[in-house]
């Protein structure tokens, strides 16, 4: 019987674990850290006025679009 080291790690308590496993945890972090850098930089944009919205070149309804994607807990 074959053994696939490259897909083996050893884990902390010296149990095999296969490197292929999702990760939850972190994707879980990662994927709300996202989510709320993005809400963080919608909320930004919002506070923009019409000059500094042409200066980054969108118009405002360009800008209402962008930030009516960030709907939860606006």
């Amino acid at each position: 019987m074959a053994i696939d080291v490259e897909r083996l790690t050893v884990g902390m308590s010296g149990t095999c674990v296969s490197k292929r496993e999702p990760r939850l945890l972190p994707r879980t972090f990662w994927a709300v850290w996202s989510y709320f850098e993005k809400r963080h930089s919608r909320r930004d944009l919002r506070d923009l006025t019409d000059d500094q919205l042409q200066d980054i070149g969108i118009t405002r309804s360009e800008a209402r679009k962008e930030i009516g994607k960030s709907w939860f807990w606006t």
